[in-house]
């Protein structure tokens, strides 16, 4: 056979073959950008690289972290909902994913339908901390003191309409009390200015305090979780210790650009599964106080949308108003 009748047989089998099988390749063939819409150091950073670092291992591809701080996770949320949906765009969110659509006038995505929900992956109850300085050592004494001067005792957030503002407004409404809120960047910036004594306490996740918590440099008076901490026993929750009505559950998740093909999500969903379940990421979400928590990509995405409703009647009850 000479070259050309076979290259022109090569060509007849190949415009005969589905399009999809010529451009099908395994998944994943390159690097994945795995975005963070907070800070290198926030909690929800720390939990995204325990997990991808046992990911990159297992699926045969680093999946790098792509830190997108600011907005209260907006900016990294917009990069993802407008990245391509092909698997190779993938983000790492907290709670404040169903925080954003109630404390946003106007968001560039549609958080209920740009994404595609892949699975939760840990748990983190937020513990409220305050500096020794403050010679306040109960919750009950902190309730006190914001009731005694409203709208003087101030609090830390990770930003605007961000799960750690909204844990803090939970509790300011069940408490009946008047602070105000001092957003930062990250969880990196509030813990600063509350150890320096400058803010006055913050519903931080667990991680990036419990150091100080154990050196005696912050003091947690509560956990504003429905259960104690396993990362602090001996520390209540804000219910156990008098406020009931308090509690807020914080999460952080994978989730994907809406159209992102069925078996990709279900993919990386299975090697999520697979990485909590090994020696190394038990033993670091142990010392991080998280809880691993999963669920399948439809019930991650029906919680979600149902969490998108209650956070929105949480923001009203609490009368903030939408940044425009």
């Amino acid at each position: 056979m000479t070259f050309n009748r076979r290259a022109g047989l090569l060509a007849c089998i190949a415009l005969s073959m589905p399009l999809g099988a010529l451009a099908q390749a395994p998944y994943p063939a390159k690097p994945i950008r795995v975005i963070v819409p907070f800070a290198a150091g926030s909690t929800t950073d720390i939990i995204a690289r325990a997990i991808t670092d046992k990911m990159s291992a297992s699926m045969g591809q680093p999946l790098v972290v792509d830190n997108r701080g600011g907005a209260s996770g907006t900016i990294g949320q917009q990069a993802t909902a407008s990245a391509a949906p092909d698997g190779y765009t993938i983000m790492i969110h907290s709670s404040s994913h169903t925080v954003s659509p109630s404390t946003f006038a106007r968001l560039p995505f549609d958080t209920a339908n740009d994404f595609a929900g892949v699975t939760p992956i840990s748990t983190l109850p937020n513990a409220l901390v305050i500096s020794p300085s403050k010679n306040i050592r109960t919750l009950t004494a902190l309730v006190a003191a914001a009731q005694a001067k409203p709208g003087i005792i101030n609090f830390a957030s990770a930003g605007q309409g961000s799960a750690t503002h909204l844990n803090a407004e939970k509790f300011k409404l069940a408490a009946k009390i008047d602070a105000t809120n001092i957003p930062f960047k990250g969880s990196a910036d509030a813990v600063t200015e509350v150890l320096a004594g400058r803010v006055d306490y913050y519903f931080s996740p667990i991680a990036p305090v419990i150091g100080q918590i154990r050196e005696g440099q912050l003091l947690a008076l509560a956990v504003g979780s429905p259960k104690r901490a396993a990362a602090l026993p001996d520390v209540p929750t804000t219910a156990e210790a008098g406020v009931p009505g308090s509690e807020f559950n914080f999460w952080i998740g994978m989730m994907a650009p809406a159209k992102t093909p069925r078996e990709i999500v279900d993919r990386l969903h299975d090697e999520v599964v697979k990485a909590l379940a090994t020696p190394e990421v038990k033993e670091r979400f142990a010392k991080l106080g998280a809880d691993a928590w999963t669920l399948k990509p439809a019930q991650f995405d029906a919680y979600i949308k149902d969490e998108i409703v209650a956070n929105a009647t949480l923001v009203k009850a609490a009368g903030l108003s939408p940044t425009p």
